[in-house]
């Protein structure tokens, strides 16, 4: 142990008001782990629920936890073991805080194994790589788990394979968007209103459509005859019947999230019969490692090419916070922000 850092945690599962900064020691990595020193710590819906306990797969410790899943900043040491990774080294992180309580990114040091953290590509900024990790992973797995997909995404890896991204405004929706449009596919986007369609296309849809128009299905068959191969869902029982409608025989609902105006999911199951339909339900902690890696590669590629871009530009506002002000953080993130919620950790 040497010196404390500063670090937000929370010792009991409740609203935003639980969080509270608080001092850490900071832990020498051991073997196959890295120390980061965090630049910028990213907030996700899961981070929010997993706070209030609503997803928490393990009572909170008695020192504490602290949130949050995403960031991005310096390795500061490595322990024994580790290849490809060296002090000084930029980096983003995924999963961070994973059967890992201390390990979360809402600090100004972290440890955690060498493989959640991934190289930075010298062409991205830290916000960029506080945003990547769970919408660009989850994202990236959405698009590679049809029929014949491949298991990393590139230039040319969607050619000829038609993408619904439903919720195109939300963080996962927008990275959805720009590595199928980069891989070739060709993309519709459902939203909810004219200026979260403006967010879409600024991710790069061609095609955006409202899901409440009556016509909503007529309108994805129009720019994509053939029907869709892969629908990325954000709601999956509030949008169960217009995929249904749009879906291509043997096309694919991945499934990331279930929007609570929908309700429990039912099926018919004759018609997802002829349609020969497959439904695969995705939650990152639980992926396959080898993907995880794929997808890790396929993002840095995109970040490198400037395909994978992040700011109001690109259809992601940025919303930044202080470390002291992870609690409105979160409570932002829980309200519904639009974009991309930041706490910066620590001065570059």
């Amino acid at each position: 142990m040497t010196k404390s850092n500063r670090a937000i945690v929370y010792c009991e599962f409740g609203a935003a008001s639980v969080l509270r900064e608080t001092e850490r020691e900071i832990v020498e990595p051991g073997p196959g782990e890295v120390r980061v020193r965090v630049v910028v710590s990213g907030v996700n819906p899961t981070d929010w629920k997993t706070r209030t306990g609503a997803t928490a797969m393990a009572p909170v410790p008695g020192d504490g936890q602290v949130p949050n899943q995403d960031g991005a900043g310096v390795v500061d040491a490595v322990g024994a073991g580790v290849t490809g990774l060296a002090a000084g080294d930029r980096v983003w992180l995924v999963m961070a805080a994973y059967q890992r309580p201390g390990s979360g990114t809402a600090q100004q040091f972290t440890v955690v194994p060498a493989d959640r953290a991934v190289p930075l590509p010298a062409e991205a900024s830290f916000e960029a790589g506080a945003s990547v990790g769970v919408p660009a992973m989850t994202a990236h797995r959405a698009l590679t788990v049809h029929e014949g997909a491949p298991a990393r995404l590139a230039p040319g890896a969607l050619a000829g394979v038609n993408v619904l991204v439903a919720g195109g405004a939300g963080a996962v929706g927008n990275a959805a968007i720009q590595l199928a449009v980069w891989a070739g596919a060709s993309v519709v986007a459902t939203v909810s209103s004219p200026e979260k369609a403006e967010l879409a296309r600024r991710a790069g849809a061609p095609h955006v459509v409202n899901y409440r128009d009556a016509d909503a299905a007529d309108q994805i068959r129009a720019a994509l005859p053939d029907g869709v191969d892969v629908v990325v869902e954000v709601a999956a029982a509030h949008n169960a019947e217009l995929n249904l409608a749009v879906l291509r025989p043997g096309g694919t609902i991945a499934v990331y999230a279930n929007d609570s105006s929908g309700g429990p999911l039912t099926m018919d199951v004759r018609r997802h019969m002829v349609l020969n339909a497959r439904y695969q339900f995705i939650l990152l902690y639980t992926v396959p490692r080898a993907a995880l890696a794929e997808g890790a590669a396929a993002v840095n590629a995109a970040l490198a090419a400037g395909a994978l871009r992040f700011g109001a530009a690109a259809g992601v506002p940025l919303h930044e916070f202080a470390l002291a002000e992870t609690a409105a953080a979160h409570a932002a993130v829980e309200s519904g922000a639009v974009g991309k919620v930041l706490i910066r950790v620590c001065d570059e």
